[in-house]
């Protein structure tokens, strides 16, 4: 396995020199905080995944969580990281300090867990999950709700969960069936059933405060009849804790993330299932959507993190693996009869480079994604607010479904770059492989980004999202267009942009004809049009503060780390953004081979 799975530098660099944390902490909101203790925060966040999280990713892979005798038994590293993790404050890192938080900007966070996901995706989603229930608390309980559960869960005590999905649901929530019924006190009787539900349960939990989607009897039917309740495993009553008839019926066994603990929950059985309402009757949804932004993030976030640390891995075997001849010096001349270490060989370096422009690309992407978040979160204009909330609107849905995807293919390359040791569980890039392969499909799949990004987010406001993205990006290639070496690519990405506005244009004739699936049946191409766009427009950000420190001579980081950066970029433009080409020809053709017809053309 690989002695190092997070490249530090480019994260500190991206974090403090492309998008230039110090501004954002010129932000009354996070005045209490600087550079240099931020950074010692992640040098302390480093430290803890080096010794409590790294060196068990392996072994929790090997043995995974497993369901007995009414509970789901987890590797014992599950309770110490709950209790050192919490101990730093990453659970309630972003709350309010009055809340028990350190009032930390979301792209700090972002950065602590991305590190942690690098060293073991299978750890740091109970302390995630934790702090998203906390938030519904924090954001739309009442003062009661927050002083019984809260504190408990910032502590990592208690565990977190958010259950929405159900068995005969899926995705579509609008037809969830778990039933809540008022009673004459102040909870509700709770009963139904969920699935897939993260950290549901386990052996080191003292308690499990569920974050439950129900429908009142006589709600509204569909999504507008939808509350949110939180429904603990064990409830206080005047002598203590008791069992709230919440049962585990079973634990997934699962791809990948095999030491992270997957839930089938039953609530009510025996009709004692106590839920207590959070804010107002009917709006769950809502309430649940509204933390769904930073989940998403979250979710492009955790794939990139095990890209890279898969990227770390493939870069060391390449590095030591000696295999074939080089036929050349890089002068045209035969080398010697000697065999060459991989990384020596085109291919591999195409590879390699391939992981490294989606790896460190993406984690840009979900820096710029986090900072929209903060800028929008301590706007005090309304205009800037409204601009910030747009942008953030249009970029998470790219950031969630392109990282994801974009992450498999990495690992893929990653387990090329090993030929059939990659294939075999003495290296760690299958496992990586089999972890990665869920976020494609958390918080909603790929096909279901697609069509919000399409089907409502470059439309919202006839259009004024996607108009705000453009101005950011036009500003990057004017920006760019200073440096002579980087003007051929801000001309590459501004043509991309105009071709943007012809796909847009072809594609709106079909919704303002009512013709609503065919506008649609083609929202994944767009989405991946869309990704690598943007993903161009953040390796230009990259190389061209890359091209200022080598031009200002700065030396806070090396000529050879600057020049990477900027060859990266160049490589991303080669391999990647010419494949917009494509994509438009199919976006643009007339032809609807994927509608169904009236005659079905699958025997």
């Amino acid at each position: 396995m690989a002695n190092k799975y997070v490249d530090i530098s480019t994260l500190k660099y991206y974090l403090n020199d492309v998008h230039n944390l110090e501004e954002l902490l010129q932000k009354k909101r996070f005045e209490d905080h600087d550079v240099e203790s931020l950074n010692l925060f992640l040098d302390s966040i480093k430290d803890f995944s080096d010794k409590e999280l790294f060196p068990f990713v392996k072994e929790m892979d090997e043995t995974p969580a497993t369901y007995k005798d009414g509970t789901v038994i987890v590797h014992k590293q599950v309770k110490t990281y709950m209790e050192k993790g919490a101990a730093l404050g990453i659970i309630g890192a972003t709350f309010d300090y009055k809340d028990g938080g350190m009032q930390l900007p979301q792209i700090i966070t972002h950065a602590a867990t991305y590190i942690q996901e690098a060293a073991n995706n299978n750890l740091p989603g109970y302390t995630m999950l934790t702090h998203g229930s906390a938030e519904l608390i924090v954001n739309f309980g009442n003062e009661k709700l927050k002083e019984l559960y809260v504190p408990n869960m910032i502590a990592g005590k208690w565990q977190g969960t958010m259950c929405l999905t159900e068995p005969q649901a899926g995705s579509a929530l609008s037809a969830i069936t778990t039933k809540a019924t008022k009673t004459d006190n102040d909870f509700y009787k709770i009963s139904g059933q969920k699935i897939f539900i993260s950290g549901g349960d386990y052996q080191y939990a003292n308690n499990v405060v569920h974050l439950v989607l129900a429908r009142i009897e006589g709600a509204p039917q569909g999504t507008k009849g939808i509350s949110l309740f939180v429904v603990p495993k064990h409830r206080y009553t005047k002598d203590g804790f008791e069992n709230n008839d919440v049962v585990t019926i079973a634990d997934f066994q699962k791809l990948g993330q095999r030491g992270y603990a997957t839930t089938h929950l039953g609530f009510g059985a025996d009709d004692n299932c106590h839920g207590w309402l959070v804010g107002e009757e009917n709006k769950g949804l809502g309430y649940m959507f509204l933390m769904m932004n930073s989940a998403r993030i979250s979710v492009g976030r955790g794939a990139s993190a095990i890209a890279t640390a898969a990227y770390q891995a493939s870069l060391q075997y390449a590095n030591e693996r000696v295999q074939g001849k080089k036929l050349t010096n890089g002068s045209g001349e035969k080398t010697n009869n000697e065999q060459s270490l991989i990384i020596e060989h085109a291919d591999v370096r195409r590879m390699l480079l391939s992981q490294k422009a989606i790896t460190e690309g993406t984690l840009s992407m979900v820096f710029q994604a986090s900072k929209y978040q903060d800028l929008m979160e301590t706007a005090t204009d309304k205009e800037q607010k409204e601009k910030y909330t747009l942008l953030l609107e249009i970029l998470t849905p790219i950031t969630k479904a392109y990282s994801s995807e974009a992450a498999i293919d990495s690992i893929n390359n990653g387990v090329q770059v090993l030929g059939g040791y990659g294939f075999c569980t003495d290296f760690i890039l299958q496992q990586y492989l089999r972890d990665v392969r869920i976020y494609s499909l958390y918080e909603g799949t790929t096909g279901i980004q697609s069509q919000d990004l399409l089907g409502r987010k470059v439309t919202m406001q006839n259009g004024k999202a996607l108009t705000l993205l453009a101005v950011e990006i036009t500003a990057s290639i004017q920006k760019a267009t200073k440096y002579k070496t980087l003007q051929k690519y801000a001309v590459d990405l501004g043509d991309r942009l105009k071709e943007l506005n012809t796909i847009m244009q072809h594609l709106l004739s079909f919704a303002k004809e009512g013709n609503y699936e065919r506008y649609l049946a083609d929202a994944n191409l767009f989405m991946e049009y869309m990704g690598i766009v943007t993903m161009s427009w953040l390796w230009l950000d990259i190389a061209t503060k890359a091209t200022a420190d080598l031009e200002n001579k700065n030396t806070d980081y090396s000529v050879a780390f600057y020049e990477s950066k900027i060859h990266t970029m160049k490589f991303y433009y080669k391999y990647e953004l010419t494949k917009t080409s494509t994509l438009k020809e199919i976006l643009l053709d007339k032809d609807t081979l994927t509608i169904n017809k009236s005659k079905d053309v699958f025997v």
